[in-house]
C-alpha cells in the first residue's frame, strides 16, 4: 500500500514540485511519479499568486495527493532580500493551496539535518548511490532532490 505525496521547495518565484508514490514500508524506495518547476506567471502579483494557488489546489486534488510537504522557511544571517520576502510570499500561496486538498506538513532543512540519519542533508543530496537505493520511478533531477528528501524525512517521522 502506498500514499500520493506532493512536495515543494520554493526558490523565489519557482517552484520545484515532486509527486511520488510513497510505500507505507519506509524500507521500500519511493516512486516518483512527476518531477517539474512551476514558475509564478509575470504581471499583477495578486493575480499571479491567485493563478498559483489555482494550479496548486487542481494540481492535489485532480492527482488524488494525500499529503503536500513544503520545505519552510529559514532564518538568514544578513537583511532579508527582495527575492527571500518573494519566497516567503509564495510559500504562503503554496501551504494555503494545499491545506484545501491535503494533509500539509512543513519540512524545515536544519531540522531533517538535525532528526533524519547521521548526516545533514546537503550530504544526503550529493550521494548518488542514496539516491538509487531511495528512489524509483521517473528520472529525479538532481535540483529536485531537496524536495523527495523532505518526503524521504517525513515518512520516516510520521512512523
Amino acid at each position: 500500500m502506498s500514499e500520493r505525496w506532493a512536495s515543494f521547495v520554493i526558490s523565489g518565484e519557482t517552484i520545484t514540485v515532486v509527486e511520488a508514490a510513497v510505500p507505507n514500508d519506509e524500507h521500500k524506495p519511493i516512486e516518483i511519479l512527476s518531477d517539474a518547476t512551476w514558475k509564478v506567471q509575470k504581471g499583477d502579483q495578486p493575480q499571479a499568486y491567485d493563478v498559483l494557488y489555482g494550479r496548486c489546489v487542481n494540481f492535489l486534488r485532480d492527482g488524488k495527493i494525500d499529503r503536500a510537504i513544503i520545505k519552510g522557511s529559514a532564518t538568514t544571517r544578513g537583511a532579508a532580500t527582495l527575492a527571500l520576502l518573494h519566497s516567503a510570499e509564495v510559500r504562503g500561496v503554496i501551504i494555503a493551496a494545499a491545506v484545501t486538498a491535503a494533509e500539509v506538513s512543513i519540512a524545515q532543512k536544519s531540522l531533517v539535518s538535525r532528526t533524519y540519519g547521521d548526516r545533514n542533508v546537503d550530504d544526503y543530496l550529493s550521494d548518488d548511490a542514496f539516491w538509487k537505493r531511495e528512489t524509483i520511478g521517473l528520472p529525479l533531477r538532481k535540483t529536485s532532490r531537496e524536495a523527495v528528501m523532505y518526503v524521504i524525512a517525513t515518512r520516516a517521522k510520521l512512523k
